[in-house]
């Protein structure tokens, strides 16, 4: 790989570690770029090298996170331990299934989670303790941590964003919180794909390790805008990364 590739993807690196800070999504650039700068590898080597930069991220914008605003652990751990298996059983089961057979799928749940942030205006912008009830929390560690985790070891990109409008929806926490909240997971989800991708021998060290520190530059820059600018501001950037992932989804099955 010549320099002037690898130096492109140090930069998606930070690009994405700011977008998955943010509001997840990160996969959205991370991935894509992997992909299109060195298009002869394995298509599990680029998702295995997008994983190992992408959990450096993750986990530093969890500590950011931590330090100032408010994820409820009590959610996160155990949707966090179920993460790292689930994540792992999407990971060996991504070269029997077809993401041609996912995208049409994914791009109606985009649709329904633009639709949902769009037509509730108020969504996110205040959290609301009164949603959590027994059951909801309960769904709230079982969706997370078993459907998405799974999602994210199968495919990926967009999984920080429906982490986040998943807490959102289920337990009413503003979009802060639950960005906040959904990283703790999202660390989890990207250590059990990393672990099967890495006993396969997928994974580029070299280059996923020094586009993890770029991750982390641009997650730390994002969560701490993610903090001082507030939920409206999160709101934003989740209806761009949300409109972004149909269009490309859209455009990879229709175009």
């Amino acid at each position: 790989m010549h320099a002037e590739q690898v130096v492109l993807l140090l930069v998606a690196a930070v690009a994405a570690g700011w977008v998955d800070a943010v509001v997840g999504g990160g996969g959205l650039i991370q991935l894509p770029a992997l992909l299109l700068i060195n298009p002869g590898q394995p298509v599990a080597t680029a998702l295995a090298t997008n994983k190992l930069g992408s959990i450096a991220g993750t986990a530093s914008a969890a500590v950011a996170y931590a330090r100032k605003a408010k994820p409820d652990v009590r959610v996160a751990v155990p949707a966090g331990l179920l993460a790292v298996c689930c994540a792992a059983g999407g990971a060996l089961c991504a070269a029997a299934i077809s993401s041609d057979v996912l995208k049409p799928v994914i791009m109606v749940v985009l649709l329904a989670v633009a639709a949902i942030v769009v037509l509730r205006p108020n969504l996110g912008r205040l959290p609301r303790p009164v949603l959590r009830t027994r059951r909801r929390v309960a769904a709230a560690v079982l969706v997370p941590g078993v459907a998405i985790a799974f999602y994210d070891g199968l495919l990926g990109p967009g999984t920080g964003t429906f982490l986040v409008v998943a807490f959102t929806v289920l337990l009413g926490m503003d979009f802060v919180d639950a960005s906040a909240t959904s990283k703790i997971i999202n660390t989890g989800t990207n250590l059990g794909a990393l672990a099967v991708f890495a006993a396969q021998g997928h994974v580029l060290w070299a280059l996923g390790l020094a586009m993890g520190v770029c991750n982390i530059v641009g997650a730390q820059l994002g969560a701490h805008m993610a903090i001082n600018r507030g939920a409206g501001f999160v709101r934003a950037v989740l209806l761009c990364v949300v409109s972004a992932l149909v269009l490309k989804l859209g455009y990879e099955q229709f175009g």
